[in-house]
């Protein structure tokens, strides 16, 4: 499946900084995948990578557990990214009534993508986040994206 690149982090202020390092390299048409189990940082990282891409480190973002998708505009005409939380989805049947294709023109960001099925975009950047040794720490698994773009995002 390629390369894939392990980030120990230490605290949920390192969770905050690789999600912040990741917002600008993304591109219209591009998907992000949160894997993990329940409390594993998914939705932290969510929140402070549109904080990040919509320059509002005060941005409100509700966890969209239950509306299953918010999206936000980005700065100077640069496109909306489609946040998805799919963890009450049945399965991918469900996701056309939500935008999924309408989303899609933009950046979708999805937690628990094992409910898109088939519908799974190729070549997202896929983050497996699992919790680490202490209370705060986690294990960041990247993959998805050719490893040039994916050194560059480690690198900022």
């Amino acid at each position: 499946m390629g390369d894939r690149f392990t980030v120990h982090l230490s605290d949920l202020a390192a969770t905050r900084a690789l999600a912040a390092r990741l917002a600008p390299a993304l591109r219209p048409g591009d998907a992000v995948l949160l894997e993990g189990p329940l409390g594993a940082g998914k939705s932290e990282f969510a929140r402070a990578l549109l904080r990040a891409a919509t320059g509002d480190p005060a941005l409100e973002v509700p966890s969209p557990s239950f509306t299953l998708v918010q999206h936000y505009d980005l700065p100077q005409g640069a496109g909306t990214i489609w946040h998805f939380d799919l963890y009450r989805l049945r399965g991918p049947e469900e996701l056309a009534e939500l935008g999924w294709e309408e989303a899609r023109q933009g950046i979708v960001l999805v937690e628990w993508p094992d409910r898109l099925g088939p519908l799974a975009p190729e070549g997202a950047l896929r983050v497996a986040l699992a919790p680490g040794a202490g209370e705060e720490e986690r294990v960041a698994t990247l993959s998805g994206w050719p490893a040039e773009r994916l050194r560059r995002v480690l690198a900022s």
